[in-house]
């Protein structure tokens, strides 16, 4: 007698581990229809053996943010779990580390472009700064009153004189 439809006997002798890359198709019910979702990551996490209350952690960067989802091993809901690839050698029984690992590349990616967006903005202020000696600024209402500019050295021997003629 069979209470579940999922033939757990090719669950139990399913052959995954952590660090393995699996895809997990997933029966999806939408209203009245149903259909399969493909989940593709890495295997964080396989906790209970091959009890029945079995569970497997899978990751995946989706849009550029990690997306986790824990899965019981035996769920009718599992359609089939494929072994996409396997590494060498995993020297971790659970590799939640990989959290803060992603989360640490991803800040110093953030970091590099910043300091990209800064020297480009630098830059283009060094650039912007010729442009604007090369045109001459528009001579003020105060300037045309006065009358034609004088040099620095003239204009400042004429005041000293001005103010002594008016003190006399």
């Amino acid at each position: 007698m069979q209470f579940t439809p999922v033939k757990t006997e090719d669950r139990k002798n399913l052959d995954i581990r952590p660090g393995d890359t699996v895809k997990v198709w997933q029966r999806i019910q939408e209203g009245k229809k149903s259909r399969l979702q493909a989940f593709e990551g890495l295997l964080l996490a396989r906790k209970h053996g091959t009890e029945p209350g079995a569970t497997f952690t899978i990751r995946k960067i989706s849009g550029g943010v990690g997306v986790e989802i824990t899965l019981p091993l035996y769920s009718p809901k599992i359609e089939k779990i494929e072994l996409i690839s396997r590494p060498k050698r995993v020297r971790r029984a659970k590799l939640y580390y990989l959290r803060e690992r992603a989360a640490r590349q991803v800040r110093k990616k953030m970091k590099q472009m910043k300091q990209i967006k800064e020297t480009i903005m630098d830059a283009s202020k060094v650039e912007a700064k010729p442009e604007e000696d090369k045109e001459e600024p528009a001579e003020s209402p105060k300037d045309i009153q006065a009358g034609p500019p004088q040099s620095e050295s003239l204009g400042a021997e004429t005041k000293k004189e001005e103010s002594t003629k008016t003190k006399e």
